[in-house]
């Protein structure tokens, strides 16, 4: 089954349609490769599927094993190298609002190694995973 279509726009721009639910991403070339960074670009939809990922696959072992991850949130850092021009390092700043036991903790840092977006990238690319349990601090 197929999963989308993407037409190209113009101006360095696409609209990609989700073909099952129909709903629709606009992207954008960034100010830094000739666009004008209006939307996500290509580059930061991959850096920030990662981090989707990580949540989702997170999310299953929260939900299987009763941890409340509601309100976490991610800040997602792309890191552009040249020659050639790719990612050469994603950097993600996971925050956690709630307090976890040491097995809760193991338990989301096991998800987050075992995420397919993760798994399915060139090797080369830099993953730098970072999870703050920030309410353990409150």
């Amino acid at each position: 089954m197929k999963t989308s279509k993407v037409t190209y726009l113009g101006e360095l721009r696409t609209e990609a349609v989700h073909l099952a639910s129909g709903n629709k991403i606009i992207t954008d070339a960034p100010i830094d490769n000739e666009g004008k960074g209006e939307f996500f670009s290509p580059t930061d939809l991959a850096a920030t599927s990662l981090a989707s990922c990580m949540f989702t696959i997170m999310g299953i072992s929260a939900r299987n094993y009763g941890i409340k991850m509601e309100g976490a949130t991610a800040e997602v850092t792309k890191v552009m190298g040249t020659n050639p021009r790719r990612i050469v390092e994603i950097i993600i700043d996971f925050h956690f609002p709630n307090q976890y036991t040491d097995k809760e903790k193991k338990i989301l840092q096991l998800a987050v190694d075992n995420c397919p977006v993760g798994k399915s990238v060139d090797p080369l690319l830099k993953q730098t995973i970072h999870l703050n349990f920030d309410g353990d601090n409150a």
